[in-house]
């Protein structure tokens, strides 16, 4: 008993995981495809999934990601920004720069974690809680790249704040799409910036991962 109820749990967070994927509705069908299970299967797991919030279906019959997944993300982001602060504070001192984590909502970055360096005369205040789109600043650019396979470190410069410039690396987990990064608007060695955020990106996957 306890196996099957374990099977069943590993196979409602892969269902999960399909529905996050590039945030599109699936049919039942194509579900049990993606995930190599019967079409009963899958319809056991929808249908457990909608009664807790985790899954809905439209007036076509796709199923999306329920909102009651907005719950746990909002309960997990103070976790996320406990375990970015150190390292976060490591990359501060070392770039001479504003360090951010961004995650992922939607079409928008949000920033839920920010360390300003202690010894630079001149910083950019960059408030927690400040949203923009993925497709403006380095540190969504960085997001964008990692779905795509894009290149590890992104650069940008007066996207966000005119004469602010920006790097940002992405964090690779499964089940997280985030990204970490530098603002600066003093000069910017792009190249040595770079390696010290995918460190600061790394050590940080390293982190949550374990």
């Amino acid at each position: 008993m306890a196996a099957e109820s374990a099977q069943t749990l590993e196979r409602g967070l892969r269902l999960l995981r399909v529905l996050a994927d590039q945030q599109r509705g699936r049919t039942p069908t194509e579900l049990a495809t993606e995930l190599g299970l019967s079409r009963p299967v899958v319809y056991r797991l929808i249908t457990t999934l909608q009664q807790e919030g985790f899954a809905r279906r439209d007036a076509d019959g796709r199923v999306h990601l329920g909102f009651g997944v907005l719950v746990l993300a909002q309960a997990v982001q103070p976790l996320l920004r406990a375990a970015a602060l150190p390292a976060l504070r490591k990359l501060a001192e070392r770039a001479g720069a504003t360090a951010h984590l961004t995650v992922a909502e939607g079409p928008e970055g949000l920033a839920i974690a920010v360390v300003e360096p202690s010894w630079t005369d001149l910083h950019v205040a960059y408030r927690e809680g400040a949203r923009h789109p993925l497709t403006r600043g380095a540190a969504g650019l960085a997001i964008l790249a990692a779905r795509e396979g894009g290149a590890a470190v992104q650069v940008s410069e007066g996207q966000l704040q005119e004469g602010a410039r920006g790097v940002a690396a992405a964090i690779t987990l499964p089940w997280l799409e985030a990204s970490v990064g530098v603002v600066t608007f003093g000069a910017l060695d792009v190249e040595a910036t770079g390696e010290l955020v995918l460190a600061a990106a790394r050590e940080l996957a390293d982190a949550l991962a374990g």
